[in-house]
């Protein structure tokens, strides 16, 4: 059986990897080695950071209805605990989008937890 060579699959995969690494500095963007561990580890920091992106923007949007909370002369352990007992099912994201936005309705929002 003859012999096959990789010429055309192996430019086409070195193409593809290059294009992938466009952007990266230095012989990452221009040498296949490089660009290829280059790729990889950008493909597995995305990964990662996708859960990580989950856990920091829930920090966010704690923090904001903390502050929020302080300012309606509560704290955010108090403030979720009353909003549990009232039954008001708003997540944490809206809440800290409300807070931010319409503070008059956060207001609202914990005197309605308050007189439950």
């Amino acid at each position: 059986m003859a012999r096959v060579k990789t010429g055309t699959v192996r430019r086409k995969r070195h193409k593809k990897i290059l294009k992938i690494t466009k952007g990266q500095f230095g012989s990452r963007s221009k040498l296949f080695r490089r660009a290829n561990e280059a790729m990889l580890k950008s493909l597995w920091y995305s990964y990662r950071d996708r859960r990580t992106r989950r856990r920091v923007l829930r920090r966010l949007w704690i923090a904001r209805i903390n502050a929020a909370a302080r300012l309606n002369g509560s704290t955010y352990s108090k403030l979720m605990y009353l909003f549990k007992k009232a039954e008001i099912g708003l997540n944490r994201k809206m809440l800290a989008d409300i807070a931010v936005r319409d503070p008059g309705t956060f207001k609202a929002l914990v005197e309605q937890a308050k007189s439950v």
